[in-house]
C-alpha cells in the first residue's frame, strides 16, 4: 500500500535506530552520521530528515528504551504486578546480547561526546527513574504506599533490581545466570514492603 504524501517510513526510522545502535556500541563517537545512513540503507537525505544530528539519534534511542521499560507503569495494575514487570523489563534489557556492548559504547563516547552521552542519560534512564517516581508519588497519594521522597525511592527500586549489572555489562564480565522472573519479583516485594503503609 503506497504511503500518503508526508507520511513517515516507521521501518525506515527503525532501521536507522537499529544502525545508530550497532554503530555506538562498536565505534563510539566515531560514528558517523554517513555511516548510519549506509548500514540503515537509507540516503542521507533520510537520515538527517527524521534525525538532525547525532544527539537526536542518541535521543531517540534512549527514548525508545525507556518507553519500553517503563511500559508497566502505564497499565494500571496493582504495585507489585507493576513493579514486577518493570523489573522483568529491566533485567531482560540488562541481559539482552547487545546490552554491555551498548553500554561500553555510551561509556566510550561520554568523554569525546558529553552533549551526546547527556542526551542518551537524559532521553533514557533519567526519563524512566522520572516516570517512576511520578508513579511512586499517584501510589503514595492513593495511600497504597508511603514514598516520602519518590526521586530516591525510583533509584533505589532501579539499584535493587540492577545491582552490579551495569557494571559488569561495562567491563564486559558475564552475568551469573539467574531466573528473571523470580528475580523481579523479589525485587518488587522487598520495595514495597520498604514503603508500605
Amino acid at each position: 500500500m503506497p504511503r500518503i504524501a508526508g507520511q513517515i517510513d516507521e521501518t525506515k526510522t527503525e532501521a536507522i535506530l537499529d544502525a545508530a545502535l550497532a554503530l555506538f556500541s562498536e565505534k563510539g563517537s566515531l560514528t558517523s552520521m554517513d555511516a548510519i545512513a549506509r548500514r540503515a540503507g537509507v540516503s542521507r537525505q533520510t537520515l538527517y530528515n527524521r534525525f538532525p544530528s547525532k544527539v537526536e539519534i542518541g535521543r531517540a534511542l534512549a527514548a525508545r528504551r525507556s518507553d519500553a521499560i517503563s511500559a508497566p507503569l502505564r497499565t494500571g495494575g496493582d504495585p507489585e504486578t507493576v513493579l514486577t514487570a518493570m523489573a522483568a523489563g529491566m533485567l531482560e534489557k540488562l541481559l539482552a546480547k547487545t546490552a554491555g556492548s551498548s553500554m561500553r559504547g555510551v561509556a566510550l563516547l561520554s568523554p569525546t561526546d558529553p552533549e551526546l552521552a547527556g542526551a542518551i542519560y537524559q532521553a533514557g534512564p533519567a526519563e524512566g527513574l522520572r516516570r517512576l517516581s511520578a508513579w511512586l508519588t499517584e501510589q503514595d497519594g492513593k495511600g497504597l504506599l508511603g514514598v516520602p521522597d519518590p526521586d530516591a525511592a525510583a533509584e533505589m527500586f532501579a539499584g535493587m533490581v540492577l545491582g552490579h549489572g551495569h557494571l559488569r555489562g561495562v567491563l564486559g564480565i558475564e552475568h551469573p545466570a539467574f531466573d528473571v522472573e523470580s528475580r523481579a519479583a523479589e525485587a518488587a516485594r522487598r520495595f514495597l514492603r520498604a514503603f508500605a503503609v
